[in-house]
């Protein structure tokens, strides 16, 4: 094995670095999506709609902050939202409505991006190894003509520069591959985390303006009451903790 790398050439060092990085990111994804698959997000949903539905949004926001995972962290943002400004707002459900949507929507910025963590990575190495791979195969075609042209025809010479070509096509090949699959694979999984994301966030948002006696349609805020809402909204703080997927 470590032969067939030295036959290679000086191109299989940043190959076989690509080849420990995507592995590294590939194994870092599993155990943080492992982890995250723990998390039970439709009995958390099921749970908080019924502890708001009995009035204890305190204990749902408990129960969410103790919950890890980006899906508990969106929920609790909105909770924290929805008790601080529900008192302030009460009888305009649709500034209370912005004001939760807007801290909701702020924190899956931020758990979305935990979610992709390093996924860029595998995108990176999946399209970088061919080419490295491809400038091994021109390198190694020049030594095998420079030698040729030095020492004339030697099948030694020409089977070296041939090698050195092959190995690193393949290497490059190899490596794409080790990248590719498992970044598609993750980044249908953070695709599903996103989505229950958003129906969470829905869900908490139709709850909001509902307990309020008004229909989710009617309670979407207009430009008029963005602006209440605006002047309403928190200065940025600290945000909640996104779970597992953010390590």
């Amino acid at each position: 094995m470590l032969e067939t790398i030295i036959k290679g050439g000086s191109v299989m060092a940043p190959l076989m670095l690509e080849s420990v990085l995507a592995l590294a990111v590939a194994i870092d994804r599993w155990f943080a999506f492992r982890r995250n698959d723990k998390v039970d997000t439709r009995s958390l949903r099921s749970k908080v709609l019924e502890l708001l539905a009995a009035g204890k949004v305190t204990e749902a926001a408990v129960l969410c902050g103790n919950t890890p995972g980006p899906v508990s962290a969106v929920m609790l943002a909105g909770l924290q939202a929805y008790a601080k400004f529900r008192g302030v707002t009460a009888g305009r459900p649709e500034v209370c409505r912005a004001l939760v949507e807007d801290a909701m929507e702020n924190t899956s910025q931020v758990a979305v991006g935990a979610v992709n963590k390093r996924l860029g990575l595998l995108s990176f190495v999946s399209s970088s190894a061919p080419l490295l791979g491809m400038l091994g195969t021109v390198t190694g075609m020049i030594s095998a003509f420079a030698g040729m042209a030095a020492g004339g025809v030697s099948n030694e010479t020409v089977s070296l520069g041939i090698a050195e070509a092959l190995i690193t096509t393949a290497a490059g090949l190899i490596i794409a591959l080790i990248a590719v699959v498992p970044y598609h694979y993750f980044t249908a999984r953070a695709g599903a985390i996103e989505s229950e994301m958003v129906e969470s966030a829905s869900e908490l948002l139709d709850f909001v303006t509902l307990r309020q006696g008004v229909s989710p349609a009617q309670a979407r805020p207009t430009a008029a009451a963005a602006r209440p809402a605006a002047a309403l909204r928190p200065a940025a703080g600290p945000k909640p903790d996104v779970g597992p997927t953010g390590g």
